[in-house]
């Protein structure tokens, strides 16, 4: 099957997770780096300005989660130069251990783990997986006069570390821009309308690829065209949401025009 993309689209804002990625690497290869290793890292950094730059923003969160059942909360003294280094190691990484094991999505999480995924992917313990359809497709794309976008819950430098150091290679030429969340939640349709101001065009102009349908819903209430990403090992769809969207199983499904059809 076949999807045409409407000639008002100049804008393909894609996801990562599922989508240009396996949910696999994520899940079996990133997620545990850090489980493993997180605290190893925080007693290595911890002097540096940067890890505590991060611990102040985890801390900060932390005080906002304290409504929630169950939160890992960091107390005022874990950040600085006159914390207890052992215990506040302790705190603040059972706190981003709580984070993960809720999925949680915060802005203050992404962070350390896009610092600790840099190391991970510069030394070579990493390299980003990408289906092997993304990069052509996106090439065809651009030539078609295209503007490709990442928008993804990890940080905008955990992105272009999976891109940069990937097994394709090298591929964030092929990329005109990055969002994460601090530009909004992606279930939330005012993070579209503003990544669509941040791009200089209309939400009608911009194809979002995705394969959550809370997101799909989120970016069709800002205007913004949707379609489904099918891959192995995705959450799978109803037959409601099947009815109710477009469905791709590979980017090399959607042509650019009608004519490209005929």
């Amino acid at each position: 099957m076949q999807t045409v993309v409407p000639p008002a689209v100049s804008a393909i804002l894609l996801d990562i997770e599922g989508t240009t990625t396996p949910i696999s690497f994520v899940k079996d290869v990133l997620f545990p780096y850090i489980k493993e290793n997180v605290k190893s890292y925080l007693h290595t950094h911890w002097d540096e300005k940067e890890c505590q730059e991060d611990v102040d923003l985890l801390r900060k969160q932390a005080k906002n989660d304290e409504e929630l059942e169950g939160a890992v909360l960091i107390p005022e003294w874990c950040s600085g130069e006159n914390a207890d280094k052992e215990q506040a190691l302790e705190m603040v990484t059972n706190n981003i251990l709580w984070q993960m094991s809720q999925d949680r999505k915060t802005t203050a999480l992404k962070q350390l783990q896009g610092h600790m995924w840099r190391e991970a992917f510069l030394r070579g313990e990493v390299k980003g997986e990408v289906y092997k359809d993304v990069a052509p497709a996106i090439k065809e794309w651009r030539k078609e006069g295209k503007k490709v976008y990442i928008y993804s819950s990890g940080s905008v430098e955990a992105q272009k570390l999976l891109f940069g150091y990937s097994i394709e290679g090298d591929l964030l030429e092929l990329f005109d821009g990055h969002f994460d969340t601090k530009i909004g939640s992606k279930i939330k349709a005012e993070s579209y309308r503003e990544i669509a101001k941040n791009i200089g065009c209309s939400t009608d102009n911009i194809l979002f690829l995705t394969d959550v349908t809370k997101e799909a819903r989120a970016a069709e209430e800002a205007g913004a065209r949707v379609i489904l990403v099918v891959r192995p090992g995705n959450t799978e769809l109803t037959e409601e949401e099947e009815m109710s969207y477009s469905i791709i199983t590979s980017f090399g499904e959607l042509l650019l025009s009608d004519l490209k059809a005929n």
